[in-house]
């Protein structure tokens, strides 16, 4: 089992900058493919970004690529959330996740895959 805490969030203009942590417990970190996902009030839980056990396998959704960048330090037992350029739409509790994983190359894209889940950080992109 693992637990996570994450990190890293708060209030900033858009353009801004934040990033995110996201800590684990235990010592088999590097069997883990990691998710990052993002949620508004009465809203669904949508992945924002993915990385597989190894680090080597990485998924964005069209609305952040090319603005946020997630990776993983197995040797931290951490995954990050590079933010930049921030828009107000951005906004929104963000959760990391952690699933098992049997591939090293293998990230997951859907939240049904993910069993261990952080208690979430606020984030607030003010216009």
């Amino acid at each position: 089992q693992v637990q996570l805490v994450e990190s890293g969030g708060g209030l900033v203009q858009a353009g801004g900058s934040l990033r995110l942590s996201c800590a684990a417990s235990g010592r088999t970190f590097s069997s883990y493919a990691m998710g990052w996902f993002r949620q508004l009030p009465g809203k669904e839980r949508e992945l924002v970004a993915a990385i597989s056990r190894s680090g080597g396998s990485t998924y964005y959704a069209d609305s952040v690529k090319g603005r946020f960048t997630i990776s993983k330090s197995n040797a931290k037992t951490t995954v990050y959330l590079q933010m930049n350029s921030l828009k107000p739409e951005d906004t929104a509790v963000y959760y990391c996740a952690a699933t098992s994983a049997f591939s090293a190359s293998t990230y997951y894209d859907s939240s049904q895959a993910y069993d261990y889940w952080g208690q979430g950080t606020q984030v607030t992109v003010s216009s």
